[in-house]
């Protein structure tokens, strides 16, 4: 393919396009727009009444942005207070509400072991002890007996090296908790507490935001977990997978692990659970056939929509 004469005198506006355009688009890769615009600014420097205009408009559109930013600033300065005062509001009620919530719990505890207390009275002994020894198993009973306790706490606040700002402690996950309730479990734990909090089959560990909840209780660290059970429980749970990633997770973080027999631990109980129980549903009597005796049914139309069996299988 032939060269146009603008291309042959090295004019560099004209571009040829063979018919291989990936080696044309390599030879040439710069669009012909730009290679005009440097050469008319080879040919003649910009104008002074161009130079005078810009600097005007530069320094407007500075002032401009400066304004903006003193106003932002401004914004944010007036609204500290107000979001320090609800910070604090919402904090007082917080605690407010924990300490109530406290006294309650320990108003329950009081009134449970009364009725404990009559029940055994009203109950003859081996029916008094197999009941106990049924809550015990459930949480929903005082416990003591020997044990370990596994405790997490949070790595301290490291200083970033550039701003000197908190960069932020390596904290203890829901899931680190949840990994060592369970491993006390598979080593042989016969009762198991978080911070105070009994756990039962139906307990959570979960989060909201950068707060642990244990059955809906926040807990903060130190975390502890405690667990009764036999004396090979701590060498099973020394052994065990979350045991090792939580070592491997302490070294390289910062974070606090550790684990300790105790003599003579004392779990309380769990809060009576709410528990909802399923009612088979009452299949509606069939209607009397108005052909057939007195007393007696027939069968129901074919195509109709059955009742639904005692047993939820029908629909």
């Amino acid at each position: 393919m032939s060269l146009a004469p603008r291309e042959r005198a090295g004019d560099p506006s004209a571009r040829s396009y063979a018919p291989d355009f990936l080696t044309e688009l390599f030879r040439n890769p710069l669009d012909p727009g730009y290679a005009d615009a440097a050469a008319r600014r080879r040919e003649g420097p910009t104008s002074r009444l161009r130079r005078l205009l810009a600097r005007p408009v530069s320094l407007v559109v500075l002032v401009v942005i400066g304004f903006l930013f003193a106003v932002a600033y401004r914004e944010t300065i007036a609204e500290q207070p107000s979001r320090a005062k609800a910070r604090a509001g919402l904090i007082a009620e917080i605690k407010q509400r924990e300490t109530e919530t406290d006294r309650l719990t320990e108003r329950a505890d009081q009134l449970r072991e009364e009725v404990g207390r009559q029940r055994d009275a009203a109950l003859s002994g081996s029916q008094a002890s197999r009941l106990r020894n049924l809550e015990a198993g459930t949480g929903l009973g005082r416990v003591r007996g020997d044990g370990v306790v596994v405790r997490l706490a949070d790595a301290a606040a490291d200083k970033d090296a550039v701003t000197g700002a908190d960069a932020g402690p390596s904290r203890v996950l829901y899931s680190d908790l949840q990994k060592v309730a369970n491993a006390l479990w598979a080593a042989g734990a016969e009762a198991v507490a978080v911070n105070g909090q009994r756990l039962t089959a139906t307990s959570t560990i979960r989060s909201a935001g950068e707060a642990i909840l244990v059955d809906y209780r926040p807990v903060t660290s130190p975390y502890e977990v405690s667990a009764i059970g036999p004396g090979s429980m701590r060498d099973k749970f020394d052994g065990s997978r979350a045991a090792d990633l939580m070592r491997d997770v302490a070294r390289s973080t910062g974070l606090s692990f550790g684990v300790k027999d105790v003599d003579d631990l004392t779990l309380p109980a769990a809060p009576q659970p709410r528990l909802i129980y399923a009612e088979p549903s009452v299949s509606p009597s069939p209607s009397p056939s108005g052909s057939g005796a007195a007393g007696s049914t027939s069968p129901r139309p074919s195509g109709s929509r059955t009742s639904p069996s005692p047993s939820g299988g029908g629909r």
